[in-house]
């Protein structure tokens, strides 16, 4: 199977939301403000050149299953971060999560981000591995602080 990779436009949000919702652990990552359409798109505007999907080649284009992966990043001119990371379920294990990487590294890089960050909740086994394996280190000497500013999103364990 043919994959092509592009970059994310807000017509592909229902189609990406969809994809978010077919796994668990996308699912509860999720928040009811930022990860609405509305959400999305400000941070495709704050980030137009660094948020990747991958497609099947062999399916119309405008068929929602057509997406089968996707990755948003975004930096405040210093740091990057992985917001969100997703590959189908049907679809691993065939290098899509590592093309959505480097795709979105490369445009990291050529915007002039020198380190990227990203979350993972702690018992996302599988996803830890793949960010161990792509090379992200684990930060011990950190704590992730968080503070909810819209009593509509969750402040978080």
């Amino acid at each position: 199977m043919n994959f092509t990779i592009r970059p994310v436009l807000i017509e592909d949000y229902d189609s990406i939301y969809a994809l978010w919702n077919a796994t668990e652990q996308s699912k509860r990552a999720l928040n009811p403000v930022d990860d609405t359409r509305e959400g999305i798109e400000r941070y495709l505007k704050r980030n137009p050149t660094t948020c990747f999907l991958a497609y099947r080649s062999d399916v119309q284009p405008d068929q929602a299953q057509n997406i089968v992966g996707v990755i948003l990043t975004g930096h405040d001119g210093r740091r990057a971060i992985v917001h969100h990371m997703c590959v189908h379920p049907d679809y691993r294990r065939q290098g899509i999560a590592h093309m959505l990487v480097q795709k979105a590294e490369e445009a990291l890089r050529n915007e002039g981000i020198t380190k990227i960050f990203g979350l993972v909740f702690k018992d996302n086994d599988i996803a830890n591995a793949f960010w161990e394996a792509e090379g992200y280190t684990l930060r011990t000497n950190l704590n992730y602080r968080n503070k909810s500013l819209n009593e509509n999103v969750p402040q978080g364990e």
